[in-house]
């Protein structure tokens, strides 16, 4: 993994589902997860309905790579749905990558996930003590076998049955031989919106998803709601009062800037963010420089707030993937060079304003600090659109354990100079949630504050499975 992506929360997954009887769905489906690439890097799949039985395909790598035209054109069908997915410690191969298939009472079902269930591991020991033989170690495996053994009297009632056990965070979309169904937990916690494709429907984590298949966006699926879209059109079911708890580091860092989540621009959250840390943390400088890609909009708007100019002083290899030959350790501080490197033109004596969305282990921006220093830079201010990272996520997030995290472990002067900046200034909290701007405090912030609103893994560090 390059150093750069190393040092970052990871989302775990994508989802994407559509219904459109008479479209070529499976390739809607991968154009789908295309625009989802951001969120999964290690796996992906698609599984197809005709009515009668499922198709599935799956594989490890990136959309591009596991499928090509021929694998398409056997995806045919009315109903699809599509996965794509990063993998955590112990949690990668090929049998963990979904979409999941599963057989039951009332005939074959397919599920992809985007969470996680905090008493999966109790939830697992249960079945295992019934004669459930697992396959994966997904948490996704544990939601489609409470879903299979149900006795409820149609697909709809029997995973509302498994999903009244299960504890956590989870975006669902489930395929059945007539419907497609999307289910968000009570905090909605995990991101799911709907859309209009023709006579159609499509499910997808983001927004970004239903522009690039030409849908039109209807709403979000709504926290404790199961919509079921079929031939008579959507229905909607909820199964669970919400109780909102918005994944905050959606509009910080996981989401594409060219998506709405809750009716929020991401775009213009992380730009305001940006104006906010100006007000904030201000700094005497020459040019605001962001991290590419996931500082450029904070930095924006701090250039807008400061009026100091904005400048691009790093440029960044998009053809480094995540499973590039990592450097020896002789040379490893040069892994940082293969994801972005310096323009001395633009950075030489001058003062800088280094704009970052957060900081987790602290290693990566000691080396883009150097790097801006061996380019000629007087002086690095470093700035963070979001407070310090405190605590481990146990809801779908690859997080390491609070040891590991700068932020849980140093007052904000010890990181500075362990990250050799001249300066540095975090976002308030309350700085945060006035960027985002959605009323009340609908957040869950448990990575900045250590609360836990849906519970925590019985283990250090979350290791999520979706």
């Amino acid at each position: 993994m390059p150093p750069l992506e190393a040092d970052k929360l990871h989302e775990e997954c994508g989802v994407f589902g559509v219904y459109a009887p008479g479209e070529d769905v499976g390739r809607l489906t991968y154009m789908g997860l295309f625009a989802l690439q951001h969120r999964g890097q290690e796996s992906a799949g698609i599984a197809v309905t005709d009515g009668r039985s499922i198709a599935l395909e799956r594989g490890l790598g990136l959309v591009g790579e596991v499928f090509n035209e021929k694998l398409l054109a056997g995806l045919q069908g009315k109903i699809a749905i599509g996965h794509v997915r990063y993998s955590t410690a112990g949690g990668g191969g090929l049998n963990n990558a979904q979409p999941l298939a599963v057989a039951s009472r009332r005939g074959s079902l397919a599920l992809a996930h985007n969470g996680n269930l905090v008493n999966a591991a109790a939830l697992r020991e249960e079945l295992s003590e019934r004669g459930y033989l697992f396959q994966t170690t997904s948490d996704t495996e544990v939601i489609a076998s409470l879903t299979a053994q149900a006795e409820a009297r149609d697909t709809t009632w029997a995973l509302i049955s498994a999903l009244s056990q299960v504890e956590g965070s989870f975006a669902l979309v489930v395929l059945t031989p007539d419907r497609l169904l999307g289910v968000r937990d009570p905090h909605g916690m995990r991101p799911l919106c709907l859309g209009r494709l023709g006579s159609g429907h499509v499910l997808a984590s983001e927004s970004c998803a239903l522009d690039t298949v030409g849908a039109q966006f209807v709403r979000d699926v709504e926290p404790g709601e199961l919509v079921s879209i079929g031939p008579d059109g959507v229905s909607s079911i909820r199964y669970a009062a919400p109780h909102k708890a918005f994944c905050i580091f959606e509009f910080i860092y996981f989401a594409r800037p060219d998506s709405r989540i809750e009716g929020v621009g991401v775009h213009e959250a992380r730009r305001r963010a940006g104006r906010r840390l100006a007000q904030e943390w201000p700094a005497a400088a020459d040019l605001v420089v962001p991290v590419p890609d996931s500082g450029i909009s904070a930095a924006l708007g701090y250039a807008e707030a400061s009026g100091i100019p904005y400048a691009v002083g790093l440029i960044k290899n998009r053809y480094v993937g995540r499973t590039f030959i990592q450097p020896a350790q002789k040379t490893r501080e040069f892994g940082v060079h293969l994801k972005l490197n310096p323009i001395r033109e633009v950075l030489d004596g001058r003062r800088i304003v280094l704009v970052d969305d957060s900081i987790v282990r602290g290693t990566t921006s000691r080396r883009i600090v150097r790097l801006l220093r061996s380019a000629g830079a007087r002086e690095v201010h470093v700035r963070v659109s979001s407070p310090p990272i405190v605590s481990p996520c146990y809801y779908g997030i690859d997080t390491p354990t609070t040891a590991e995290l700068i932020g849980a472990r140093c007052p904000v002067e010890e990181i500075r100079r362990a990250i050799d900046a001249d300066s540095l200034g975090y976002l308030s909290l309350d700085g945060l949630k006035e960027a985002v701007g959605l009323p009340g405090e609908p957040y869950c912030l448990a990575c900045f504050n250590g609360n836990y609103l849906a519970g925590r893994c019985p283990r250090e560090g979350g290791e999520p499975d979706a």
